[in-house]
């Protein structure tokens, strides 16, 4: 770890009350920045996708999450140089501008976390509609997640008032399904039961090159880290963020991670890779295969309450960005409309919604999964890259400096993950791609509904025209 040059007193610490603006209010300290980490990282995708990496690579369930827990490591190291540098709301999209300067990239980037968060809130839904609640009730799965998203919409529309104090409770409870899990595995150990000899078995299908097919599994699994990058948006509300995002992001993946892998071993070593693969409640089905007398119905419900928070996380979040983004006047400015009587972005909601109706209609969780997993590698790979840019950037203030290798590496891996050698299905960089074209069709139309109005004169946008040198910056 190294560091930059700092000024001391309480004003310059962090450096992010210096534009003249109210700053938000500091309450968040490391203790629950650690459980928000961990609750953003928790949720579907340990949840729904462990049977789909088991149909990937056979019996060696954990060595995909093994893999992806290094590569989260990797990229969240770049985030905890850069929001220690930059210690402001706004993540990737501020990243990419301040070191690329181009309004164009900065947006697609922002673009395409939105669209992450709407394919995992799709997954999500598949995930609550399949065996988790059909333990429950017997109702066609696809009406169920549509059903599932509307409700979610409703709810966000009413206006969800999310604290981080709420978040540790709904992190409480995830962690309580995966806890049983782990229980169980202890248990089948000291009763001698599992087939032990499954874990070093990897099986990625007939004719299938097994690196292609590892990488494959591991680009899947890797939708079980996603959610990191996001606490980096809480970097104005805690105290001293320069110094506390560091350890709380590292400590978060890394408790995650050693999770994941925990359940992973558990899961193989109790049930087969064929029967974990059928069901869309996996887990359920080591819960079921367990010597414990757990009640499966009640842990089935635990995993509803766990995906039900991913996905309201998720629409919250492409919400607030669609808003966020027609206030800069990158898309039509109509799309940052608030519904008055509730404050809530209401054209954001609706659009970000139907976007995910689509995605529910035209995908299952495996496939979702991996379109987030891409969407967001792709995000990694700038950032990665907009780390190793901005060290010419120095700053006044004390803050963690990641070695030069670890972007390096992140990048090159996010690339690669990314690339057709993981060995994703076509429809994955399909869905991928069409998301990625509404958003440049926004963009397009923006700019001449700006271009009319101003060889008109009535444009009403007083910021002025071109990229905020600062901010999130996605200019014009």
């Amino acid at each position: 770890m190294a560091n930059q040059p700092h000024a001391d007193g309480p004003g310059a610490a962090d450096g992010a009350e210096d534009e003249g603006r109210t700053p938000l209010k500091r309450a968040i300290g490391p203790k629950l920045l650690v459980l928000f980490v961990v609750g953003d990282i928790l949720g579907t995708g340990i949840y729904a996708t462990t049977g789909e990496i088991a149909g990937r690579v056979g019996g060696a369930l954990w060595l995909p999450y093994a893999i992806s827990f290094v590569v989260a490591l990797l990229t969240a190291a770049s985030y905890a140089e850069l929001v220690g540098k930059y210690p402001r709301a706004a993540g990737a999209a501020l990243y990419t501008q301040k070191a690329f300067r181009v309004p164009f990239l900065t947006f697609i980037v922002a673009f395409m976390v939105m669209a992450s968060g709407l394919s995992s809130a799709s997954a999500a839904a598949r995930a609550f509609s399949g065996d988790y609640l059909q333990a429950f009730v017997d109702i066609p799965p696809t009406l169920i997640a549509i059903l599932f998203v509307l409700a979610l919409a409703a709810l966000t529309l009413r206006g969800v008032s999310e604290s981080v104090k709420t978040n540790v409770v709904l992190t409480v409870v995830e962690l309580t399904g995966l806890a049983v899990i782990l229980a169980i595995g202890v248990w089948a150990v000291l009763s001698g039961d599992g087939e032990p000899s499954r874990l070093t078995e990897i099986d990625t299908g007939t004719g299938q090159a097994v690196v292609s097919g590892v990488l494959g599994a591991t680009a899947l699994a890797f939708f079980a880290f996603v959610g990191f990058e996001d606490s980096v948006n809480m970097a104005e509300e805690t105290r001293r963020p320069s110094r506390t995002f560091p350890k709380a992001l590292f400590l978060g993946v890394a408790l995650t991670g050693t999770i994941y892998i925990l359940v992973a071993l558990v899961s193989s070593l109790l049930v087969t890779p064929q029967r974990l693969e059928s069901s869309s409640g996996p887990l359920l089905e080591v819960v079921e295969a367990g010597g414990l007398d757990f009640p499966p119905k009640l842990f089935a419900l635990i995993a509803l309450f766990a995906v039900t928070n991913s996905a309201l996380i998720n629409i919250m979040m492409a919400s607030r960005l669609v808003y966020g983004m027609a206030n800069e006047r990158v898309i039509p400015r109509g799309m940052g409309r608030v519904l008055p009587s509730r404050r809530t972005p209401v054209v954001g909601i609706v659009f970000v919604s139907l976007i995910a109706v689509g995605l529910v209609s035209t995908g299952e969780i495996g496939g979702l999964g991996d379109t987030t997993s891409f969407l967001l590698l792709c995000v990694f790979f700038v950032v990665n890259v907009a780390v190793l840019v901005l060290r010419k950037d120095r700053v006044a203030h004390h803050h963690f400096r990641t070695p030069t290798v670890l972007p390096v590496v992140g990048a090159v891996t996010a690339l690669v993950l990314a690339s057709p050698l993981a060995d994703r299905d076509t429809g994955v960089y399909v869905r991928a791609g069409v998301l990625v074209a509404l958003g440049i069709a926004l963009w397009v139309v923006n700019k001449l509904v700006l271009r009319a109005s101003a060889s008109d004169g009535t444009s009403d946008d007083g910021t002025g025209d071109g990229a905020k040198s600062d901010g999130v910056g996605l200019g014009r």
